[in-house]
């Protein structure tokens, strides 16, 4: 593009010969002679590559490299004036050669800032989208690759590897990127990768990188001969060696090379390129975590498919014979078998109820052992509590009285409807009740009731209870005891049979139905279990 210069001067003889000498190199002239006149100009050529101002225009608003025209005997008053856009002083009045000299120099320094910011942006985007890259993936061949593919296009590199040392916290790779048809680097460092780490440790210590700006020259430490042996092979002309690292000690080493002519790596490119080290660091060391958490997750998945299948396998195994074992004791106690002496009928009633004990431990492991479990569709419909507890209550009467435990009945003659799956709330009171039977000792008692209430916000609600003067549980356990599996330390050592699985069943059947279960208990005592139901159901 032509050059152009504004020059505004009061004095006219002065304006013209600026003038005459700069047309005469070749700009293109504008002239002005008052503020006003330089005004309309600057606002007309914005674009302008170079103004030439006499000291009494300084204070002129324009964003074009300004050569100011200074008399140093009458002085220069800095205080005033657009100091910032003054690229260059001369004194007045100028020789034609070097007017013209410092005009040319002002716009090449202009132009050589100005492309160097421009560089400096693209750079700055180029690798930004290498960042932008490594930030979508946590696999880590995939994260070394977009490093070195990046360098190697963003730098026009010949040869770019990046390799991780021995460390646990990121996995072991090496990658590389290679301009035209050079051969690849088969076996990455081979021999230099103790003299790597050492070098990778010691610049990431010191926060600073290695450059080689020109290996034919370049004075190496003696602890470094190593990695200048290795790289000789390869007859780089120019290097660039950044560590990867984090905390106090270095990841890997990103090595960046040319081979035909010397570089000069700019202080504003080696912080970018050690600012995408630091993203490749994280990425690695985050990639390399989850991986290891996927890994983990999917043994964890593995092993509870393989409980799930056991206990289904056993579930069934155990069913099996069980059907079997009931169904003969069922004919032999209906006579099939003829009369039979009273103690003869008095083992057979043991032998039933542990049938029966034995068919509720494995419909309870089946329950928990499908994945489906928690998510299971309740069937709702309204359902009467009070009923309910009359008939478990009934049912499990001959237990308690066979343990010579007392069990009563404390129920609110008000009997409404609750929006329940009445099978499963059926399960959750027989459970408790169980509980309450098996660790009360005889000539305990049992009280089962239930009260109706408002909450809060008016909603109906039900609350049944089941309290014993059994053994009671320890404080510190009873946040577990909706535990699967977990059973009481005195129940547990004083050998009281159970799967610990009756009170998480019947805990998760009550948050399904959007109530709540809670525990009292004094060791020696006995305990309480409060269920919480609303009428309206969840």
């Amino acid at each position: 593009m032509p050059r152009t210069a504004i020059i505004a001067d009061q004095d006219a003889g002065r304006l013209a010969s600026v003038g005459a000498v700069l047309s005469s190199a070749g700009y293109a002239i504008s002239s002005a002679s008052d503020q006003q006149a330089l005004a309309k100009l600057l606002a007309d050529q914005p674009d302008a590559s170079i103004v030439v101002l006499d000291q009494s225009f300084a204070e002129a608003a324009t964003t074009a490299p300004i050569l100011l025209l200074v008399d140093l005997a009458d002085g220069v008053d800095a205080a005033s004036g657009n100091w910032h856009a003054v690229a260059d002083f001369i004194v007045k009045p100028p020789s034609p050669e070097e007017l013209v000299f410092r005009a040319d120099s002002i716009i090449r320094t202009v132009a050589a800032r100005s492309e160097a910011r421009h560089h400096a942006e693209r750079l700055r985007e180029r690798l930004r989208d290498v960042s932008a890259a490594i930030r979508t993936t946590n696999d880590p061949r995939l994260i070394a690759d977009h490093v070195v593919n990046g360098f190697g296009k963003t730098f026009e590199a010949d040869r770019v590897l990046f390799t991780t040392f021995e460390d646990q916290r990121v996995p072991r790779i090496t990658a590389q990127w290679k301009g035209r048809n050079l051969p690849p680097l088969i076996e990455g460092l081979e021999g230099s990768e103790a003299a790597a780490h050492r070098l990778a440790d010691r610049l990431w210590a010191e926060g600073d990188v290695l450059i080689v700006d020109d290996h034919s020259s370049h004075e190496w430490d003696a602890e470094d001969q190593g990695l200048r042996d290795w790289m000789s092979g390869m007859n780089p002309r120019t290097s660039a060696l950044i560590p990867v690292g984090e905390g106090n000690s270095s990841l890997g080493l990103i090595w960046i090379t040319q081979l035909d002519s010397p570089r000069f790596w700019s202080r504003t490119e080696i912080s970018m390129i050690q600012h995408v080290a630091g993203n490749v660091a994280y990425g690695l060391i985050q990639g390399h975590l989850i991986s290891g958490q996927q890994q983990v997750l999917r043994q964890l998945q593995q092993l509870d498919q393989a409980k799930t299948d056991f206990l289904a396998t056993v579930n069934h195994e155990l069913r099996t014979p069980l059907t079997s074992i009931t169904a003969y004791l069922d004919m032999i106690r209906d006579g099939s078998g003829g009369k039979l002496p009273d103690e003869v009928n008095r083992m057979l009633d043991i032998i039933v109820r542990n049938s029966e004990r034995l068919r509720r431990l494995i419909e309870d492991m089946l329950a928990v052992s499908k994945p489906d479990y928690e998510a299971t569709g309740l069937h709702l419909a309204p359902s009467r509590v009070g009923h309910t507890l009359r008939i478990i209550t009934a049912a499990l009467r001959p237990l308690a009285e066979q343990r010579q435990v007392d069990i009563s009945l404390d129920l609110d003659r008000r009997d409404p409807d609750v929006m329940a799956d009445e099978v499963q709330l059926e399960q959750v009171f027989t459970n408790l009740v169980s509980n309450a039977i098996k660790f009360t000792p005889r000539g305990g008692k049992i009280s089962v009731g239930n009260t109706y209430s408002d909450d809060n916000d008016g909603n109906p609600w039900v609350t049944v209870q089941v309290t014993d003067t059994g053994v009671g549980v320890p404080d510190e356990e009873i946040p577990h005891l909706f535990t699967r599996f977990y059973r009481a330390s005195n129940a547990t050592s004083g050998a009281v049979p159970g799967s610990g699985l009756g009170l998480a069943i019947a805990h998760d059947i009550v948050e399904r139905h959007k109530g709540t279960m809670d525990v009292r208990s004094k060791l020696g005592e006995g305990t309480t279990i409060e269920v919480r139901l609303p009428l309206a159901g969840p």
